[in-house]
């Protein structure tokens, strides 16, 4: 595969997939700005050589299908399930005979060589080595994101910790909010294994050892951020990927191994017996910030890296980001585990970008007995990362749930609270909707009875009448989906139940906005809906109609609401404004219109937290 960073944006370069950026770029919200309009208008990779450091700073590496799959040795992210599949189904098969045994001996013996391999002596990425006073992290460009944002935030770390206990390595991806030259935060949620190292070395009443890695082959960084079970390397997940192990070196300044190739190491601990650090806001993965609260803070011991060291960076935000071309590979990926360990039935998983991984999946069951959904949702909603899933649509197998048509069709003719399948649990700590961080309800629709052939489309209601306090409607997906859309302002008395009782009480769903939503096409109001709703709180029935309550949740609103409720994350007038001017010096191409002039309609003051 890849011996480094450099490797890849050269392959992408000679591919037509990489624009070099020589004008000098400030890591402070313009590359932010640059990156969102590019990736939501399906372009390049940027390299920006001018950051105001020694270094570039790479964006947008796997901003679309065919980066993600160059990133992992592909020409389509269709051939690694192929490969996925054959390797696990050639290891749970029975094997009665001798001869079937031995049969899979030579792919034992592939798969032995995936491990990854520590080397004597040091690496690339220690070409430099700065340690002491000299480890500095002000001479790295790291991305202030987005203008609520608490800080400048590393983005794209491998974040190493090991179990004190057993020594099992962990390499998770926490985002780091630079407090100054020789400290950061370390945002590892409740449920991550970096977390629940931390409290091991609580307990020890030992400091934590912990080594970033930023870089290398791609295949590391993706591993950092696929659902690989607990106990099992990602460097394993990275080996299968490239097709050879990962090289290890030890680190500088404590034990832990990191790959040989990659471009940055910063090495250093976290001291359990000190107090948590205020850490955000940060314009998050699920388009809003996450706000402040408090984390670990973690000490650099040594920054180290490669001559030619590349620094990577990504925003994510409001989809369609680069992180969602990121979930499709995991996709696919992990299809076939879910299928031969967890629910043989699944045939299709399915995460829609608007989604935002967690919020909303799709899957495909070839149904088998009665309540095969049911315990399909429940084992699910119990596996791995998928415990964090809000809503889940189980369509029968076969239906292509990646096509629109079809979904919608599969829409129209459930009944959905008939279809409900409802829940409590765990959910994304960045969940802002819940009362309680990181618990709340979940909701799955059996779609699987929805029947065969041709739905027809609904009748739109003629005449629509004010109703239950709402006066603003939007029927545009009505006839297809079965969705009215309502609108009214936060925290007004409304009754959407009324209003579909009086004018649509053959509609499948009613959602009901801020009135600053009016206009956003489709997948903007899926992302919204999912988003600021809680499926026990928000969801009502009204005769056969799924009624949401999907507007901000303002502070004070209610005993079962949230505390605090976040902004959406957008870019300010002033940056905006800024890239418009020096669109022409980057040398990118046509004029991108921002992404943030949509977005900036949604905003409540302009702070992090809705005002």
């Amino acid at each position: 595969m890849y011996g480094g960073l450099r490797e890849y944006i050269d392959l992408l370069e000679r591919e037509g997939e990489l624009v070099r950026v020589k004008a000098c770029v400030n890591p402070a919200e313009e590359m932010t700005e640059i990156a969102d309009r590019v990736v939501k208008h399906a372009g390049k990779a940027l390299l920006f050589e001018r950051t105001g450091t020694e270094f570039p700073v790479a964006m947008n590496l796997f901003g679309s299908p065919r980066r993600m799959a160059l990133a992992l040795g592909a020409r389509s992210l269709d051939e690694i399930p192929a490969r996925m599949e054959r390797l696990l189904g050639a290891a749970l098969s029975p094997k009665g005979t001798l001869a079937e045994k031995m049969g899979a001996l030579p792919l034992l013996g592939e798969a032995a060589r995936w491990f990854p391999k520590r080397l004597r002596g040091r690496g690339a990425c220690q070409q430099v080595v700065r340690t002491g006073g000299d480890a500095s992290l002000a001479a790295l460009p790291v991305l202030r994101c987005w203008p609520a944002d608490g800080g400048r935030f590393v983005t794209l770390p491998m974040v190493h910790t090991a179990d004190p206990e057993t020594g099992a390595v962990n390499v998770g991806m926490y985002r780091m909010q630079v407090f100054d030259e020789r400290t950061t935060g370390m945002h590892w949620h409740m449920h991550k294994t970096g977390a629940k190292h931390y409290e091991a070395y609580r307990r020890a009443g030992r400091r934590m050892p912990v080594s970033v890695a930023l870089g290398g082959d791609p295949a590391c960084t993706y591993s950092a951020v696929a659902p690989v079970p607990e106990g099992i390397d990602e460097y394993l997940l990275a080996g299968f990927l490239r097709g050879r192990p990962v090289r290890l070196v030890k680190c500088v300044t404590n034990d832990l191994y990191v790959p040989a190739d990659c471009d940055f190491v910063i090495e250093g601990y976290v001291d359990p017996a000190e107090e948590k650090a205020v850490e955000g806001p940060f314009g998050d993965h699920t388009g809003f910030y996450s706000l402040e609260d408090l984390y670990p803070r973690f000490h650099v011991t040594a920054v180290t890296h490669r001559r030619d060291a590349v620094w990577p960076a990504t925003v994510v935000g409001i989809p369609v980001q680069e992180d969602y071309y990121m979930a499709q590979a995991t996709e696919k990926i992990f299809l076939a585990p879910i299928r031969l360990a967890l629910q043989p039935g699944v045939e299709v998983l399915y995460m829609p970008a608007a989604g935002v991984a967690h919020n909303l999946a799709v899957v495909g069951l070839r149904v088998r007995y009665p309540g095969h959904v049911r315990q399909a949702v429940s084992s699910l909603w119990g596996a791995g990362q998928m415990m964090f899933n809000k809503y889940m649509l189980v369509a029968p197998a076969g239906a292509d749930v990646r096509n629109p048509e079809v979904l919608a069709g599969l829409l129209r003719a459930t009944v959905p609270e008939k279809a409900a399948i409802r829940g409590e649990g765990v959910l994304d700590v960045l969940d802002h909707a819940a009362a309680v961080t990181g618990y709340g309800g979940k909701l799955a629709l059996d779609l699987t009875g929805a029947g065969q052939g041709p739905v027809p489309l609904l009748d739109v209601p003629e005449r629509v009448r004010p109703a239950g306090g709402i006066a603003e409607w939007d029927l545009r997906f009505y006839a297809q989906w079965g969705v009215a859309v309502l609108f009214a302002e936060p925290g007004a008395a409304v009754d959407a139940a009324a209003f579909v009782r009086e004018n649509c009480p053959e509609a499948r769903f009613a959602v009901l906005f801020d009135a600053a939503a009016r206009g956003l096409d489709g997948n903007a109001l899926l992302w919204l809906g999912t988003a600021d709703t809680d499926a026990s709180r928000d969801i009502r029935f009204c005769g056969g109609t799924l009624v949401a309550d999907a507007r901000a949740k303002l502070p004070g609103s209610g005993a079962d609401c949230p505390s605090r409720f976040p902004n959406v994350v957008a870019s300010s007038e002033a940056t905006i404004a800024l890239v418009d001017a020096r669109w022409a010096e980057y040398g990118i191409g046509g004029l991108l219109d921002s992404p943030s002039r949509t977005w900036r309609r949604l905003l409540r003051g302009d702070g992090a937290a809705v005002e």
